[in-house]
């Protein structure tokens, strides 16, 4: 309980957090944002991480009167980095470990995570890779189930490099450009609300959906568990 309500007050405060980091820590933030990007993409188990509101905190601290030292370019070429390597971990993750790993009991491998990516991933096929850039917990999930579903690497790769481009400039450039505005910088928490709440009303919307479709999950990982 203690560690969610630090990261709910990292999240809502994520500008003074970041600043402290930037304070601290100086050129090394590119790294520890590339870990934090890296990480949130390429592992399934840590789909909790703030990255939208991450991105564009850290566009607009860098735009900010406050010398940081760090250059929005620099910053977005090393966070795109992070978001196509990371991907591509989870891809190879998901390829090697297969669905078995989601327990309807498990707190963050649950199953209905997968079965949620799972019908996103079918019914939009390899877009869903690029859109659910703009998704938390399907950015995380569904790299992972598309190496489940052995979908072609290069078809993946192209995609995944699409999504993370556009992700990350999206946010951070957004962050950038915006963040300075008198009405959003005055209010900035409130935004980082809204961005929080939009992003997470998909991911609300299909657990709403999946709790009436319990025999349908479980067919589907019977399924997987059946070709493995």
């Amino acid at each position: 309980m203690e560690l969610l309500q630090q990261l709910i007050d990292f999240i809502l405060h994520i500008d003074v957090h970041l600043a402290e980091i930037v304070n601290e820590y100086r050129t090394w933030t590119y790294l520890i944002l590339f870990l934090i990007i890296f990480a949130e993409t390429g592992f399934v188990v840590t789909p909790f991480l703030p990255g939208d509101s991450l991105l564009f905190a850290m566009g607009a601290l860098i735009a900010g009167e406050h010398e940081t030292g760090l250059n929005i370019w620099v910053m977005l070429v090393i966070l795109i980095v992070a978001a196509i390597l990371g991907n591509t971990v989870n891809y190879k993750l998901g390829s090697f470990l297969g669905a078995g790993v989601f327990k309807e009991k498990n707190k963050i491998l649950k199953l209905k995570y997968y079965h949620q990516s799972h019908e996103f991933f079918e019914k939009h096929g390899g877009k869903a890779i690029m859109l659910s850039r703009f998704l938390p917990i399907f950015r995380t999930i569904a790299p992972f189930v598309a190496g489940i579903a052995k979908m072609p690497f290069g078809r993946f790769t192209y995609y995944n490099v699409v999504g993370g481009v556009a992700w990350i400039f999206a946010l951070l450039l957004g962050g950038y450009l915006l963040g300075q505005i008198p009405i959003i910088k005055n209010n900035f928490e409130l935004v980082i609300i809204f961005i929080a709440v939009v992003t997470f009303v998909p991911a609300v919307w299909a657990a709403v959906r999946s709790r009436f479709q319990p025999k349908k999950i479980e067919a589907i990982i019977e399924g997987e568990d059946t070709k493995a």
